[in-house]
C-alpha cells in the first residue's frame, strides 16, 4: 500500500461560506461561516497534525466553501508554511478572487491554486455556477495568475449537461498555457443531488477522451473516476478501444481542435482513493474519506488526523481494497479501486461495486484497432 502511513493530501473545508450557488456542489454553501466552523486556533492545531506526519507532510489543501471568505486564512497559510507544510488553494471565482489577493496568495509562496471551469461558453459556465458574470472573472483570475507566476490547475465539473464540450474546455485551457486539468466526476451529494448523471457509457466515453487529451503535454487528472487508470491500461497494454459513437464525435472535434495527439499519457498507472492517500477535514474538523464520501471516521477535536488515517478500520479496507460485486472482484481493483463515494452514494455501503465503471461489462464492449 503505497499511502499507509500518511496521505498524500490533506483537504480541509475551511468555511462552508461561499458567493456561489454551483448547481452541482457537494456542499451546502451559506453567506456566512456556520456554526462550529475551527477557528484560527483550531486550524493552526489541525496544521500541527499535518506536520507531524512526517516528513516530507502532506500538501493541505485550504479549500470550502470559498477558503477567501475567513479573515484568518493568510495567517493560516503562513502558519503552514513555518511548519514545513506545503499549501494550495481553491477559491471560488467571485469578487473576492482580486489581482490583490493572487498577489497575497503568491506572496505568502502557495504552491498552486485551482480554478473551476465547467464550459468554454459563458453563458453555459455561469448558468453552472449560478453567478452572471463568473466566466469572465474565471478567465481574468486564470490569466492573471500565470503572469504572475502562480501554479494553476483548472478543475472541471462534468456532468450530462457538459460532456460534449469536453475537447473545447480542453482547447481553452492549453491555449491559456494551463499545464493540469483536474476533472471531477459528480457525485450525488448536496446540491450535486438535484444534477442528472452521466450513464456509464458516458463516463467511458469521458474518460478515454481524458485519456486523448493526456497525450498534448497537460498533466490530466480525474476526482472519483479512478477507472482512467484501467482505461489507460487496456488502451497502452491490452490494445482495446472504446467505440461509442458519443466517444468518436469528441475524439474527432479534439483532433480538429488540436491535432492528432503525439505525446505519452500522463495518467499515472496508480494513484489516490478516497481514504487512500487522501483524507478530508471539514469545517467542523469531522474527518472523512474524502469530500464526496460523508462517513464520519472521528474529529481532530477528539483524535489525531494521523492515528484516524493509519488505524481507522474503514480505511484500511478500502486501502487492502476489501470490497464486494464486480470492484472486488475486477482484475484492476488494486490500480483502480473505483469510485468508494459513488459506491457509499448509490449503495449505502462504501466498499461496494462503483456502478459509474463498465469493467464487470464483457470485452466485447470494446474492439482491438486502435480508432
Amino acid at each position: 500500500m503505497a499511502f499507509e502511513s500518511k496521505p498524500v493530501l490533506v483537504f480541509w473545508e475551511t468555511t462552508k461560506a461561499c458567493p456561489l450557488r454551483c448547481i452541482h456542489c457537494r456542499a451546502d454553501a451559506m453567506t456566512s461561516p456556520s456554526e462550529g466552523q475551527l477557528d484560527t486556533e483550531s486550524g493552526m492545531a489541525l496544521i500541527d497534525q499535518v506536520a507531524s506526519f512526517g516528513s516530507p507532510p502532506p500538501l493541505i489543501v485550504f479549500t470550502g466553501g470559498d477558503p477567501l471568505m475567513r479573515e484568518d486564512l493568510g495567517a493560516l497559510i503562513a502558519y503552514a508554511s513555518s511548519k514545513g507544510v506545503k499549501s494550495a488553494v481553491a477559491p471560488a471565482v467571485s469578487q473576492n478572487l482580486s489581482h490583490e489577493a493572487l498577489d497575497e496568495l503568491k506572496r505568502l509562496g502557495v504552491s498552486s491554486i485551482s480554478i473551476s471551469l465547467d464550459s468554454s461558453n459563458a453563458d453555459m459556465h455561469d448558468s453552472i455556477r449560478r453567478v452572471k458574470g463568473t466566466y469572465a472573472r474565471t478567465m481574468e483570475a486564470i490569466e492573471y495568475a500565470l503572469r504572475i507566476g502562480l501554479g494553476v490547475q483548472v478543475n472541471t465539473a462534468v456532468m450530462r449537461q457538459n460532456v460534449m464540450e469536453l475537447p473545447a474546455i480542453f482547447q481553452l485551457i492549453r491555449s491559456l498555457g494551463v499545464r493540469v486539468w483536474e476533472v471531477f466526476f459528480l457525485i450525488a451529494t448536496g446540491r450535486g443531488s438535484g444534477v442528472y448523471d452521466m450513464s456509464p457509457e458516458d463516463y467511458e466515453s469521458a474518460c478515454n477522451l481524458l485519456y486523448d487529451a493526456s497525450q498534448y503535454g497537460v498533466i490530466v487528472r480525474t476526482v472519483e473516476a479512478p477507472f482512467i487508470r484501467r482505461v489507460a491500461a487496456q488502451r497502452e497494454e491490452e490494445g482495446l478501444y472504446w467505440t461509442n459513437e458519443r466517444y468518436m464525435a469528441m475524439r474527432s472535434d479534439l483532433i480538429l481542435r488540436c491535432g492528432a495527439p503525439t505525446g505519452r499519457s500522463s495518467i499515472m498507472p496508480r494513484g489516490t482513493l478516497d481514504g487512500d492517500g487522501i483524507i478530508f477535514v471539514a469545517h467542523d474538523g469531522t474527518v472523512s474519506p474524502g469530500g464526496f464520501l460523508p462517513v464520519a471516521l472521528g474529529n481532530i477535536k477528539d483524535s489525531s488526523l494521523a492515528s484516524i488515517y493509519r488505524g481507522d478500520r474503514r480505511l484500511l479496507e478500502i486501502r487492502n481494497r476489501r470490497l464486494s460485486g464486480p470492484c472486488g472482484s475486477c482484475s484492476y481493483r488494486d490500480s483502480c479501486g473505483g469510485s468508494r463515494a459513488r459506491a457509499f452514494s448509490y449503495g449505502g455501503n462504501m466498499l461496494g461495486s462503483d456502478p459509474a465503471c463498465l469493467s464487470a461489462i464483457e470485452t466485447s464492449r470494446f474492439r482491438g484497432d486502435s480508432p
